[in-house]
């Protein structure tokens, strides 16, 4: 069994797999293509990344890949618990600009599916916590881009101090939303 939610976001959702337990613990499909494309969701996964950030607090984002390698994104948390965000960056969207976000944990089992045509990005609220997450497409050097996690017209509440937010030089120097060409359009 699998919940699906949608959130305020077209195409942005929200997989709860069900976990199977008993006194060793649980097993869960965290993917299952046949099933996925029975709710309409048909993904060609072709990358799996694994990520630790050490020091709560740590911001990754918020990032794309730009056409022709744009990835859509399956996130979870393996350990510890973090805030997922995605943001539409598709220019003419009805809600472009606009964000949505979601605390995963290895206790929730929650997974964000970020499509392309957003930005994601993510805030660690543990030490040690674990990000783990599929790609559709490899990743190109060339087409990697970034948006200001702190951009004030986005206005994303991160749940922590954004003053002291561990980030890398990418991150820190990325423009803001108002100054990036998105090279992504919506289809309606």
């Amino acid at each position: 069994m699998l919940t699906i939610e949608k959130t305020a976001l077209l195409g942005v959702l929200i997989l709860t797999p069900r976990r199977f337990g008993d006194n060793r613990g649980f097993f869960s499909e965290s993917w299952n293509k046949a099933r996925m494309a029975e709710h309409g969701l048909e993904y060609d996964f072709v990358q799996d990344n694994h990520s630790l950030s050490a020091t709560p607090g740590t911001v990754r984002g918020l990032h794309f890949q730009s056409p022709p390698h744009a990835q859509d994104k399956l996130v979870r948390c393996g350990k510890g618990r973090l805030f997922d965000v995605a943001v539409d960056i598709r220019k003419g969207s009805p809600t472009y600009g606009k964000w949505v976000g979601e605390e995963l944990s290895f206790e929730n089992g929650r997974q964000l599916l970020v499509p392309a045509g957003f930005l994601h990005g993510f805030a660690t609220l543990e030490p040690d916590t674990e990000i783990i997450y599929k790609c559709t497409d490899y990743y190109a050097p060339d087409c990697d881009g970034a948006v200001r996690f702190d951009d004030p017209d986005i206005g994303i509440d991160w749940g922590i101090d954004n003053s002291e937010a561990v980030l890398s030089e990418k991150d820190a120097v990325a423009p803001f939303l108002k100054d990036f060409d998105s090279p992504f359009t919506y289809q309606g």
